[in-house]
């Protein structure tokens, strides 16, 4: 016990003293500056650009058609992601917080900063939109356009679909029409 107790001490100089030796060993480093010359790589750039082709661990591919709105660089006509009403939920959610203050609740154009002076943006049930293909929404979302400020630092890809696809849905609710009921459930409809 008591040998222990002299050996303690000993032992925190030891490790005091070690840590001192290596940080004056950190005085004497190359200190590399991004994109000064270095000698540490062969053409002297202090950085390198990573291997062609390679994606971040966990990160999508860069050409993955829920990311891009495309396939083979064409915009796609279809929602990437499986279209459930968890999806419309959370679309719902989104354009409430991010698109009805200009498009409206219902997606007219008359949102609360519309009738506070800020020019209309295009209404959502406009025909050009309702066909438009939702990749062309999804870069419209994602880039910007006219007034609309890029909502790709707000909004993940998606949360884009989400709005997407509860976008078609209310565009749906405003220009649905009798032949898009099954034909089992029109006569209720059409009964006085």
């Amino acid at each position: 016990m008591n040998a222990a107790r002299h050996l303690a001490p000993a032992c925190a100089l030891g490790l005091l003293l070690a840590g001192l030796a290596g940080c004056d060993n950190m005085q004497h480093q190359d200190y590399v500056r991004p994109y000064a010359a270095s000698v540490h790589l062969a053409d002297g750039a202090s950085a390198q650009l990573p291997p062609a082709h390679t994606v971040a661990r966990g990160a999508p591919a860069p050409d993955d058609p829920v990311v891009t709105g495309k396939r083979a660089g064409i915009l796609l006509t279809e929602i990437p992601v499986p279209l459930t009403r968890d999806l419309l939920e959370r679309g719902r959610e989104r354009f409430g917080i991010f698109c009805a203050a200009c498009h409206g609740g219902d997606g007219y154009g008359q949102g609360i900063v519309v009738r506070r002076g800020f020019p209309a943006p295009p209404s959502l049930h406009e025909a050009r939109l309702r066909v438009a293909p939702v990749g062309h929404l999804f870069e419209v979302i994602t880039l910007g356009t006219g007034r609309m400020y890029p909502q790709a630092a707000q909004l993940e890809p998606r949360d884009r679909w989400a709005i997407i696809a509860y976008l078609r849905a209310l565009q749906r609710s405003q220009h649905a029409t009798l032949a898009d009921l099954p034909a089992g459930r029109r006569p209720r409809l059409s009964a006085p």
